[in-house]
């Protein structure tokens, strides 16, 4: 078969989304933490794709996971559709995707604390005109979405046909449905959990311990010096990294082969193909990431936790009217399916209108990012079936 008999399908296609700038907007008035602490003047990078329709009600927020930004989909100005960077979700967002930029009005945003924009630990304090570094205040999975309300209000959506978020991101998908009820109609909750386990929040320490400790990380203000804390954050990123693989794809992608010679060095070197794996992908990281902001994203994810002072996760759920779709996959061992039959459960104990599905993949917690087929069969009719419901042809109907 020649290339000419090839079927396209949506989630084959790079940078369909087109090109999209980052915004940045200037939020009014003071955001008052969950820690108690305020800040003033918080500035957010977004992104939208498509057009808001006249009844403003195909809106679609996207949540990124911890090391995403604002740059869902498509290219940015000036870049060769040949050469650069897709956003990090663009095989799900573009015409005719499964979040389709021809329907809906999509909108993502970098988070509260984050390094691509928006205000965070690398931003410049007003008291001081340094670096926050470490003397930011703590922030929630909660501010973020607070910080997501207060944008969306100044650009004009008062209501989300959806909000979709993986990992990080669907944490955040999972505070909007609890926090603004009557703002969200539908939630994909993919590949993440309504609060982490002790494995999981284990792991976010160990990477944690090695920034702090790193002797670059001069207590967090260390932007104005030579040297970075790039060894720290490189092995946070390798030892994450780690946990969104699954065992099966390491070993289809690894085994124990060598990666430059036949017979061990015996020397503390870097001989197996994974661990020059792990090694790039922190050297990869450290250019594109700050490390204030993977302690403070980290720590959001370790505090979140829906049920909060409730006495059951469905008592926790009992005011949010949405629709949901909840997706998880069968390696995933950092976000388990086990987690989201929990969520499942809760939301059925209060006759929420839930959708189920766990998607068979080898990727571990990477595959909402690697399975866009998959997701796509379950995503699309979702988003649209929502959009039938709000339409004017809908309420006629």
């Amino acid at each position: 078969m020649d290339s000419t008999d090839i079927v396209r399908r949506p989630w084959d296609e790079t940078a369909s989304a087109g090109v999209s700038e980052t915004k940045t907007l200037a939020l009014d008035g003071v955001i008052t933490l969950a820690s108690g602490r305020t800040l003033e003047g918080v500035q957010v990078a977004y992104e939208t794709w498509g057009r808001l329709d006249e009844n403003g009600s195909n809106a679609v927020l996207v949540c990124h996971a911890l090391s995403g930004d604002s740059h869902l989909a498509g290219l940015r100005p000036g870049e060769d559709a040949e050469t650069a960077q897709p956003g990090w979700w663009d095989v799900m967002v573009g015409p005719g995707k499964a979040i389709d930029t021809e329907r809906f009005f999509v909108v993502c945003c970098n988070v509260l604390g984050g390094c691509s924009g928006t205000t965070g630990p690398s931003s410049i304090d007003p008291a001081t005109g340094l670096p926050w570094g470490l003397r930011f205040p703590m922030v929630t999975i909660e501010d973020m979405v607070d910080v997501q309300a207060r944008l969306l209000q100044a650009i004009g959506v008062h209501r989300l046909l959806a909000v979709v978020g993986g990992s990080m991101g669907g944490m955040q998908a999972l505070a909007w449905a609890k926090r603004y009820p009557e703002r969200v109609g539908s939630v994909v909750a993919d590949a993440t959990t309504w609060r982490l386990g002790p494995q999981a929040i284990a792991f976010n320490e160990v990477g944690r311990r090695a920034i702090l400790e790193d002797p670059d990380f001069a207590g967090g203000h260390y932007y104005a010096e030579e040297s970075q804390p790039e060894s720290g954050l490189g092995i946070a990123r390798m030892i994450g990294h780690i946990t969104y693989l699954s065992d099966e794809s390491m070993h289809k992608k690894f085994g124990r082969r060598l990666q430059a010679s036949a017979d061990y060095a015996y020397d503390f070197v870097s001989e197996f193909q994974v661990e020059s794996y792990l090694a790039y992908q922190g050297a990869r990281f450290v250019e594109r990431f700050d490390a204030n902001t993977y302690l403070y994203m980290t720590k959001a994810m370790d505090y979140f936790d829906l049920q909060g002072d409730a006495p059951s996760l469905a008592d926790a759920l009992r005011g949010v009217s949405a629709r949901f779709l909840v997706l998880s996959f069968s390696s995933d061992w950092l976000f388990s399916t086990a987690r989201s039959r929990e969520l499942v459960a809760a939301l059925r104990e209060n006759a929420s209108e839930v959708t189920f599905a766990e998607i068979p993949s080898a990727y571990g917690h990477d595959a909402f990012l690697l399975e866009p087929e998959a997701q796509h069969k379950l995503i699309a009719p979702f988003l649209a079936n929502g959009l039938r419901r709000v339409s004017p042809a809908g309420e006629a109907e």
